[in-house]
C-alpha cells in the first residue's frame, strides 16, 4: 500500500468489556487507547463495563450518538463462553456490516494462533455514519488487528483506499 495525501486525525473512543479487569489491569484498552493517539487521532473516551449486553448497547449507541466521534474500539466479549455477549449487543445497532473485517482477521490470526482463530467473533460495521471495531480481550489480539487492519484503515494516506477518507460521505442518503 502506498501513502500520500494527508492526515486526517479521528475522535475515536475505546471500550473494554470484561467481567475480571479493572481500570489498573486493562491492557488491551492501554494499548487500543496509546496505538491510537501514537497514531495521531485523539481518545474521544473510554470506559470498561462487564459482559452485559444491554449495557454495552446503552454506551456505544450513546458514542455513536455524537456526531463528533468517528469511531469505536471494541475489545473483548467476542468468543464463545455464555458471559461472551458484544455480537449479540452491537450487531443490532450496526447500519452496514463490514464482513471483510473479520474474515481478514481471522486469516490473519490462523497465521498466528493456528485453527484457535475460528473462535473469534471479530466483527467491525458502520452505525449511524461512526465506524465500530469489535476485536477479543486479548492484547495480542488487539494488536493484530490495530497494526495489521485498522490504522492503516484509519489513516487517510492509504491507498488505493482507505476508511478515513469516506467518513464525509457515509451519512449520504440514496
Amino acid at each position: 500500500m502506498s501513502k500520500s495525501a494527508g492526515f486526517i486525525p479521528l475522535s475515536i473512543c475505546v471500550l473494554t468489556v470484561s467481567d475480571s479487569r479493572t481500570p489498573e489491569d486493562d491492557g488491551s484498552g492501554d494499548y487500543l487507547a496509546g496505538a491510537l493517539q501514537q497514531a495521531g487521532h485523539s481518545l474521544a473516551a473510554r470506559a470498561l463495563l462487564p459482559d452485559d449486553r444491554y449495557r454495552l448497547r446503552a454506551l456505544v449507541s450513546q458514542w455513536i450518538a455524537e456526531p463528533d466521534i468517528d469511531g469505536v474500539l471494541v475489545t473483548g466479549g467476542t468468543g464463545f463462553t455464555g458471559r461472551d455477549s458484544t455480537p449479540e449487543a452491537l450487531l443490532p445497532l450496526l447500519d452496514k456490516r463490514m464482513p471483510g473485517f473479520g474474515e481478514l482477521f481471522r486469516a490473519i490470526s490462523f497465521e498466528e494462533i493456528g485453527t484457535s482463530s475460528l473462535q473469534s467473533r471479530a466483527f467491525a460495521g458502520l452505525a449511524n455514519g461512526t465506524f465500530v471495531f469489535c476485536l477479543p480481550g486479548s492484547t495480542s489480539a488487539c494488536r493484530t488487528a490495530w497494526e495489521r487492519i485498522v490504522r492503516d484503515q484509519l489513516d487517510a494516506r492509504t491507498r488505493p483506499c482507505n476508511l478515513a477518507t469516506l467518513r464525509p460521505r457515509l451519512k449520504e442518503r440514496p
